[in-house]
């Protein structure tokens, strides 16, 4: 199989490049070999690695500058989608791209399937959002996996913003009323390259991707220290406490039968999974336990 991904240096593109080469030839691009933002180098790019599989893992994720930056957002969420999609229709390739649970307001109270509305409250939503339509609109075999609150061992996530705070003796004030369940980027990896090396399952469309359980940012930031043995003190607040540019839907747990059902696959409880992670996790004059 020959696979070409996008966001290589990203959480989980970076797990996806480690973790695919069974698989076939991976061909991986980063922003400097593949401008996202340019239509041009995108047919180019696809043209001349004549994938069998596109894995789309590069993403605008700073959710609180896309509120300043709605252009810039919509050319790497909303349109680079498209295209890849367009020209993996053109080459008979299978198009994966990944999705957020932002695309929903949070309003609904009840873990969200496939078939629920959509309804983003934020920029990033709307252009992740956008994303998913193009893919599906370019007429081509493709698979949009829908996940939640990624963190990982790399680039800028919650889950190293906490251990860096309580390092730092910091306080640390997390809102309590906004749910969610925390994935880590090689549970998503994983989980794609199981559903790759089982392509004559057939199975497309939108599938929703997400750890199992559920938690608030402050029941995430509470494991954390937990299970990292860090002595820090974490205070609950509520959203209005913490103003961010970007409003956040209070509940966005995503339903995943149908990935247990068409693919097979369930994926570890969040803190479990967080326990796994933080096993690896190191940093000068720093042990667990």
């Amino acid at each position: 199989m020959r696979i070409l991904l996008t966001g290589r240096n990203g959480q989980v593109g970076w797990e996806l490049e480690r973790s695919l080469a069974p698989l076939g030839e991976i061909i991986a691009t980063d922003r400097a070999t593949l401008d996202l933002t340019d239509p041009d180098a995108i047919r180019r790019v696809v043209r001349e690695a004549k994938p069998e599989v596109i894995v789309n893992a590069a993403a605008y994720t700073a959710v609180d500058r896309a509120e300043s930056e709605p252009e810039l957002a919509m050319k790497v969420n909303g349109v680079a989608p498209g295209i890849l999609a367009e020209e993996a229709k053109r080459i008979g390739a299978l198009m994966v791209h990944y999705s957020t649970d932002y695309v929903f307001d949070g309003t609904k109270g009840s873990p969200y399937t496939e078939d629920d509305p959509p309804n983003p409250i934020n920029v990033y939503g709307r252009t992740k959002l956008e994303g998913e339509r193009a893919v599906a609109a370019a007429g081509g075999r493709w698979l949009v996996l829908r996940t939640s609150w990624v963190y990982g061992l790399r680039g800028r996530n919650f889950l190293l913003a906490i251990l860096k705070r309580a390092k730092d003796g910091a306080p640390l004030r997390v809102v309590n009323d906004q749910r969610g369940a925390p994935t880590w980027c090689r549970q998503i990896a994983q989980a794609t390259i199981r559903i790759l090396a089982d392509r004559a399952n057939g199975a497309g469309g939108l599938c929703n991707l997400s750890a199992g359980g559920e938690t608030t940012w402050y029941g995430f930031a509470r494991a954390i220290v937990e299970l990292a043995s860090r002595p820090a003190e974490v205070e609950a607040i509520v959203t209005s406490g913490y103003p961010a540019a970007a409003a956040r839907p209070q509940f966005s747990v995503l339903d995943c039968s149908r990935l247990a059902r068409d693919f097979r696959i369930t994926l570890m409880h969040w803190r479990d999974a967080l326990g796994d992670c933080l096993e690896e996790y190191s940093e000068p004059g720093w042990s667990k336990g």
